[in-house]
C-alpha cells in the first residue's frame, strides 16, 4: 500500500460501484470486530496459528478501512490489536508458521499506520517485531532449520512472514533487516521452484492458495519496498500460477481438493496482482467474476481488466503435478472432471493416485472428502494412512485386497487428448498397487485408469488391470446424492437433478452402497454415501468400465470400448 497506490484507489472508490460496494463491505466488517475483544495467547495443539491469523485479517482490515476513510477509530482499533499481540510472551516460534504470520500481522499494522501510532507504541510494536519474530527468524537461518530447505508452503509463509517484518523495521534495524532479507531471497527459490513448469502445486489447491499469498505478499513487499523482486517473480512457472486456480475450480464452484484441502473456495486477492504483473487479465477476471473476492487487498490490487474464458482450453494436463482438468465448457452446467496422477510422496498428499471428482448440471456428484483434524494423534505422522480420509479407503479409487496404495508411489500421465468430440486422460497406477512404488512396472502387473469426458452427455471411468489375480477388487466414489440401485445402474439424486452410473463390463457385476463413516474421533461423513463395486481379478487381463450419464435429457449414444493403449495422445511420462 504505497501513497500512490493510495490514490488510485480513492479514485477507484469515487467512480466506481463495484470497488464503493467491496469498500462498504469492508467496512461493515470493521465495525463488527469493533466491539469484539482482541487476540489471545491460545494455542490448539501445538499452534498458536488462528490467533496470528485472526490479528492478520484484523490489521488488514481495520487499517484499510482507516486509510480510506479516515476515521480514526478504525486505527485504534488495529493498535490495540497489535499492542496485545506485542505483549504475548511469545509467537510460538516452535510452529513457526505462528512466527511468520504474526510478523507479516505487525509489520502491515506498523507500515501502514506509522503515522498515527505515537513514539511509545511504535518502539513496542518494533520490538515486538524485532525480538519476537526477526530474532527468531535469525536462529532459523543460522541453523539451516528444515523450513529454510523445504520446496513446500512453509518456505512461502516463513520466508514470506520474515521479509515482511524485515522490510518494515530496515531503517531502525538495518544489520538485521538485510541478514532476513537475504536469505530469504536464497531460500524462496527452492519451494518456487515447484510452480515449474505450468503453476501447478502438488500439494492441491488449498495449499496453492496459502502458498501463492505468502510468494506475491513477499514479491510485493520486496517491490514496493526495494523497486525490485531480485528475479524471483521470473522464475519458471511462476506466471502460469492463475491458470491452475482457474481450471481446478470446478463449475459447482468448488475445488478439486485433492490432499490435505476443502473444496470450499476461498478469495485469493494474489491473482489480482499476478493479473497486473504478467498481463493476464483472465486470472483478474475469473477472481472478479466467478471468486467474487471481497478482501482489502482485492481493493489494494484491484484489477477491472476483462478476458474471454472462452479462448482458454478446456482439458489441461499439469505436467509438473501429473493434474489433469476436464471441462466440457466454460459454462455453470458444464461438466468437470479433476483427476490425479502425480506422487503420494508430496507434502500433504492423501494415498489417492487415481482419485477423481465429477461435477454436473451445476453440482458435485463425486467428491473428495478432504482432510481431517490436523490434532489427530500421529496426523503426520505414523498414523496418518490408518486414517480414512487420508487412506486409500477414502477415496475415489481403486482399493486392493484392501491396502492402501504405496506411500511412495508415483503415477504418471501417460496419455492426454483434448479434441473437438471430448477430451481424455489415462494415468499409469501401476507404482500404488506395487511393493517396488515404481511407475511402470510392466506388463506382467499394470493398472490403468483413464477418464474420457463427451461433453455434457458422458463421461467414462476405465479400469484395465493385469497380474493381480486372486486379489479383492473394489471400485469406489463418495457422493453425497441419494442413490437408488438397479442392477447395474445407480441413479444419483441432488434435488430435482439425476444422474446415471452404468457398468459396462463386465456387465454382469452390481453396484452396492457402504458406509463412509470411520470411528470416532475421525470426522464422520454425515450424508455421505460410498458407492461400490467388488469383484474377485481373474486369471486374465481384467477391465472395468462405467460410464455417467450426466444430460438426463440427452439420448444415450453407445459408448465405444477400446484398450487405454490405444486412447489417443499417448505420451512419454516426465522422468
Amino acid at each position: 500500500m504505497t501513497r500512490e497506490n493510495e490514490i488510485r484507489v480513492k479514485q477507484l472508490l469515487a467512480r466506481d460501484a463495484r470497488v464503493q460496494a467491496l469498500f462498504e463491505s469492508l467496512r461493515k466488517e470493521a465495525d463488527e470486530v469493533l466491539s469484539q475483544s482482541p487476540v489471545k495467547h491460545r494455542l490448539i495443539g501445538p499452534r498458536l496459528l488462528d490467533q496470528s491469523r485472526r490479528c492478520l485479517s484484523r490489521v488488514y482490515l481495520l487499517a484499510t478501512v482507516y486509510r480510506l476513510s479516515g476515521e480514526r477509530r478504525y486505527a485504534d482499533r488495529a493498535i490495540k490489536e497489535m499492542l496485545t499481540a506485542a505483549g504475548f510472551p511469545d509467537w510460538n516460534p516452535s510452529h513457526f508458521l505462528d512466527t511468520a504470520e504474526m510478523t507479516h500481522a505487525l509489520a502491515i499494522g506498523y507500515d501502514w499506520l506509522y503515522d498515527v501510532l505515537d513514539s511509545q507504541q511504535r518502539q513496542t510494536i518494533r520490538q515486538a517485531i524485532v525480538e519476537k519474530g526477526l530474532r527468531e527468524g535469525e536462529k532459523v537461518y543460522r541453523k539451516g532449520t528444515w523450513w529454510t530447505k523445504t520446496p513446500w508452503n512453509w518456505n512461502q509463509v516463513c520466508n514470506g512472514g520474515m521479509t515482511l517484518g524485515a522490510l518494515a523495521v530496515a531503517d531502525e534495524e538495518p544489520e538485521l533487516a538485510q541478514y532476513i532479507v537475504a536469505q530469504a531471497i536464497r531460500s524462496v527459490p527452492i519451494a518456487m521452484a515447484n510452480y515449474a513448469p505450468d503453476g501447478a502445486w502438488a500439494e492441491g489447491p488449498g495449499y496453492w492458495s496459502y502458498a501463492t499469498h505468502y510468494t506475491v505478499y513477499m514479491l510485493a513487499g520486496l517491490q514496493s519496498a526495494l523497486g525490485t523482486d531480485f528475479g524471483l517473480s521470473d522464475l519458471p512457472g511462476f506466471d502460469k500460477a492463475g491458470h491452475f486456480r482457474i481450471h481446478v475450480v470446478g463449475p459447482s464452484g468448488l475445488a478439486f481438493n485433492f490432499a490435505d484441502g476443502s473444496a470450499r473456495v476461498g478469495s485469493a486477492a494474489p491473482m489480482f496482482w499476478l493479473a497486473t504483473r504478467f498481463g493476464k487479465p483472465l486470472y483478474a477476471w475469473h477472481e472478479r467474476e466467478v471468486i467474487k473476492g471481497r478482501t482489502p487487498l482485492h481493493l489494494w490490487w484491484y484489477n477491472d481488466q476483462s478476458a474471454d474464458i472462452n479462448q482458454e482450453s478446456v482439458a489441461k494436463w499439469f505436467r509438473g503435478a501429473d493434474i489433469v482438468t476436464l471441462w466440457s465448457d466454460w459454462t455453470d452446467q458444464a461438466v468437470f472432471v479433476g483427476f490425479k496422477g502425480g506422487d503420494n510422496a508430496v507434502n500433504h498428499s492423501h494415498l489417492e493416485l487415481g482419485t477423481f471428482v465429477l461435477d454436473a448440471q451445476g453440482l458435485r456428484w463425486v467428491l473428495d472428502l478432504g482432510p481431517d483434524d490436523y490434532n489427530l494423534p500421529g496426523y503426520f505422522g505414523n498414523q496418518r494412512w490408518t486414517y480414512y480420509r487420508l487412506g486409500t479407503q477414502g477415496q475415489n479409487t481403486l482399493l486392493l485386497n484392501g491396502q492402501n496404495q504405496n506411500p511412495r508411489a508415483e503415477a504418471p500421465v501417460i496419455a492426454f487428448w483434448n479434441g473437438s468430440n471430448g477430451s481424455h486422460a489415462v494415468v499409469d497406477l501401476s507404482a500404488a498397487y506395487s511393493d517396488d512404488a515404481q511407475p511402470g512396472t510392466g506388463p506382467s502387473s499394470r493398472v490403468l485408469r483413464g477418464i474420457a469426458v463427451f461433453g455434457r452427455d458422458a463421461v467414462l471411468l476405465q479400469d484395465e488391470i493385469t497380474g493381480h489375480r486372486g486379489k479383492e477388487l473394489q471400485w469406489q466414489i463418495h457422493t453425497e446424492a441419494k442413490v437408488r440401485l438397479r442392477s447395474n445402474t445407480a441413479t444419483l439424486t441432488q434435488g430435482n437433478r439425476q444422474i446415471t452410473a452404468e457398468i459396462l463390463s463386465p456387465p454382469d457385476l452390481t453396484f452396492e452402497t457402504q458406509s463412509a463413516n470411520p470411528p470416532p474421533p475421525q470426522r464422520q461423513n454425515e450424508g455421505v454415501t460410498k458407492l461400490v463395486i467388488r469383484t474377485k481379478l481373474p486369471d486374465q487381463p481384467f477391465r472395468l468400465a462405467v460410464v455417467f450419464w450426466c444430460n438426463p435429457t440427452a439420448k444415450r449414444a453407445p459408448v465405444s470400448l477400446r484398450p487405454l493403449q490405444e486412447w489417443e495422445g499417448q505420451v512419454t511420462p516426465r522422468k
